[in-house]
């Protein structure tokens, strides 16, 4: 399995200083936090872009996929959502990003019906021009979807290969499933996994990996009992908590946990 960090973890970090931190510390990837507060988002121009690409490729580091904030099953008109999803699209395609995540974002009046119908047919139609451009749209487990039991009410009903899953462990953990679940619910979708850690579901501030409570050994587990060969992207969330250790000084002991459980695990 390739290794990669989300910026979410060094909020902010102008694009060098990213791929310098993910050479020093043999990091395989990037997964890039696109909103407007960071250096790379879908309103940067082609220059910009041309540069991020170039940046990386020099690195060699892959920017594994662009972390969008569109939420799909949200109420209101589709257009709006398809076209933030496009936009995303766009900007993977310039950084050679092979995908986009999306959220859910059901809202709380909805039924999960509704939510899960809406959701269905926006990325049903953003699948079409994901196609066209070769990146895949990944539905994360999170907020009104938060277990791969859910998400895959949305992704049996849009069956395509351009729209597949992204596993956060957290919220599958937090909804209850367990990792034997998830996997066996998500396989068929699965785009790559979101690893991290957290004291307790009532605290949920960044730990280094293997200091909290989530069941990172069984989830490395059972991909590698299934041979999968994906990505682990740590999403440390040290955007949403300040008082949280800067990840960088994290990094090494954090891959060298994730090897660990994939050596045992082989």
């Amino acid at each position: 399995m390739k290794l990669a960090f989300s910026t979410l973890g060094v909020p902010g970090l102008p694009v060098p200083d990213v791929v310098r931190l993910a050479v020093t510390h043999g990091c395989h990837g990037v997964e890039l936090r696109a909103h407007p507060e960071e250096p790379v988002h879908p309103g940067i121009g082609a220059a910009e872009r041309a540069a991020v690409a170039a940046e990386f490729k020099a690195g060699g580091i892959e920017v594994l996929g662009i972390a969008g904030y569109a939420r799909v099953a949200a109420p209101g008109d589709d257009e709006p959502v398809i076209d933030e999803i496009r936009r995303l699209l766009d900007l993977a395609r310039d950084l050679d990003a092979p995908f986009v995540r999306v959220f859910p974002g059901a809202g709380p009046d909805q039924s999960p019906e509704e939510a899960d119908t809406t959701a269905a047919r926006r990325l049903g139609t953003a699948a079409e021009y994901a196609a066209d451009l070769g990146v895949r749209i990944l539905l994360e487990t999170h907020d009104s979807h938060r277990t791969g039991a859910d998400a895959i009410r949305i992704l049996g009903l849009v069956g395509h290969h351009h729209v597949g899953s992204l596993w956060d462990v957290m919220h599958t953990w937090l909804g209850g499933e367990q990792p034997s679940s998830t996997y066996a619910a998500l396989a068929p979708y699965l785009g790559y996994v979101q690893v991290k850690d957290i004291a307790s579901a009532e605290d949920t501030t960044p730990l280094p990996l293997g200091a909290g409570v989530l069941p990172l050994a069984e989830c490395v587990e059972v991909l590698s009992r299934h041979g999968w060969d994906g990505w682990l992207c740590w999403e440390y969330e040290k955007r949403w908590y300040e008082a949280a250790a800067p990840l960088p000084g994290l990094l090494d002991a954090g891959r060298e946990h994730l090897a660990r459980l994939l050596n045992e695990s082989a």
